[in-house]
């Protein structure tokens, strides 16, 4: 059963190498992400399931050991999904065989998943990732989350996602009035863990408004079904025009 889950946004910015000079606007965001990973060590789960949105090619599971790059946003930077190792070695150890599936790449949300865990040197559990699609209805996220807590007796989410990118003009999906309002809807029912709001996110809303988290929080809902936990809002902001969101529950 779910015994712990965090909610963190998924923007690469959040790894300080691709910041660069503007990584200090999202010191807040990276502590909140730590306190949050820090309530999942705490739970000390069985499994770790790492939930974040992906396109296509990035859609599905990906076992402990797959890979990720931010190469693609111009740092020489590998990640791994996994305990303790978010930079992955030159070549493997002498006689290590592959890790089966782990050559299929991370979608960026999982990338960032990977850098976070490395980043506060995870090693409490075994870690498995689930790249979702944002078209996936909302009763297939339901029904993902509630197989994914029968994984182990004591299971945790990492939960990758941003909310609107449409809170400015300059914003990635320009403004939307109705922006504002979804992303305080959403923080509130994080922060309060209501299972039921999340499941009654407006999956064409949150399509129209570039809200990347609204399928793996559908999830994230499916699965602390019956669980009885407490949120905790730890951020809420809209740098750069998109909504970023970090809650714990337990």
């Amino acid at each position: 059963m779910l015994v712990a889950a965090a909610v963190c946004p998924c923007p690469p910015l959040l790894v300080p190498d691709i910041a660069a000079g503007a990584a200090p606007e999202l010191d807040a965001a990276r502590a909140a992400c730590t306190d949050a990973l820090g309530v999942l060590a705490a739970a000390r789960p069985d499994r770790l399931v790492v939930v974040g949105p992906a396109e296509q090619s990035g859609r599905g599971p990906h076992p402990e050991g797959a890979r990720g790059t931010f190469r693609g946003f111009g740092v020489d930077l590998d990640v791994r999904l996994g305990r303790n190792g978010a930079r992955v070695p030159e070549s493997p150890a002498a006689g290590s065989g592959p890790v089966e599936g782990a050559d299929r790449p991370l979608p960026p949300s999982l990338a960032v998943a990977a850098w976070l865990l490395g980043r506060t040197d995870w090693s409490d559990a075994p870690v498995e990732g689930l790249g979702v699609g944002e078209p996936l209805a909302a009763e297939r996220c339901i029904q993902s989350g509630r197989e994914i807590a029968t994984r182990a007796e004591r299971v945790a989410l990492l939960v990758m996602g941003d909310a609107s990118a449409c809170r400015t003009l300059k914003a990635p999906g320009y403004l939307d009035d109705r922006a504002a309002g979804f992303d305080a809807a959403v923080a509130r029912a994080l922060g309060a863990a209501d299972v039921a709001a999340l499941q009654a996110l407006d999956a064409e809303l949150a399509y129209e408004l570039k809200a990347s988290g609204r399928a793996p929080w559908q999830v994230l809902a499916g699965a602390a079904e019956g669980a009885g936990l407490a949120g905790a809002l730890l951020y809420e902001d809209a740098p750069y025009g998109v909504g970023y969101v970090v809650a714990a529950w337990s």
